[in-house]
């Protein structure tokens, strides 16, 4: 953690009551820092270890992550679901955050989320690359992410800015409601539908996506753009 962030007066809101919930796949090499820095400030973390072939849940699970793990890779939204319903077996929980392993989300960004739901009373925060200028995705991704904001709008009838993205903070009734069926990239669009469907208040709150060289190595930005393509078409 860097020395230059500035000192926090008490405790992170939520940090007693919150649970992170974090989808793994082959990310040992950032996911222990990503979990430690994490837990200086929110201490009750699951990961879902989706069928790693490296050692990322050993890594996670000495970070001090509770880890489950599935038999095979079964997709994001099936290590989403599988998180948010360990963390409903904690009956202290009153919100989830959903929160990528590969050190893209912001810490910051989650504990204001938390703040903003708990202020506000919402039933659900989403975060947006769109409401401020800091994310700078490529032209191709930026493309495709409006195509998909445009998409998801339409079909679902919730007004958003950023359809697909990862960080959000998800209140305790709304995932004892939440129906998450898609396991792979198509439950993004299917948790905004969820959302009208059931009519649950949402807020949305400028976040930075960090696109870095060991996310770009991995060609996760380019996948990620396709796979929002395919689950536009063929949901």
């Amino acid at each position: 953690m860097s020395t230059s962030e500035p000192e926090r007066e008490g405790p992170d809101p939520g940090a007693e009551s919150t649970w992170f919930v974090v989808p793994l796949f082959n990310e040992g090499a950032v996911v222990g820092d990503v979990i430690r820095d994490l837990r200086m400030r929110y201490p009750l973390v699951v990961c879902v270890d989706d069928g790693s072939q490296d050692d990322s849940a050993a890594i996670a699970a000495d970070a001090g992550a509770a880890v489950v793990r599935h038999p095979y890779n079964m997709g994001q939204g099936a290590a989403l679901k599988t998180g948010i319903d360990y963390a409903l077996r904690d009956p202290g929980m009153r919100q989830v955050v959903t929160f990528d392993s590969d050190g893209q989300h912001q810490v910051d960004d989650a504990a204001s989320m938390i703040a903003m739901r708990e202020a506000e009373g919402v039933d659900i925060v989403l975060g947006s690359r769109f409401l401020d200028a800091r994310t700078q995705p490529g032209l191709l991704k930026r493309m495709v992410l409006r195509g998909a904001v445009w998409y998801s709008n339409l079909t679902s009838g919730v007004r958003l800015t950023d359809a697909h993205n990862g960080l959000r903070v998800i209140g305790r009734e709304a995932c004892e409601k939440l129906t998450i069926e898609q396991n792979r990239m198509a439950h993004a669009s299917e948790i905004v539908e969820e959302i009208g469907r059931h009519g649950f208040t949402v807020r949305e709150h400028p976040v930075h996506i960090l696109y870095t060289d060991y996310s770009r190595s991995k060609g996760q930005s380019m996948l990620n753009s396709v796979n929002i393509v395919i689950d536009m078409l063929f949901r």
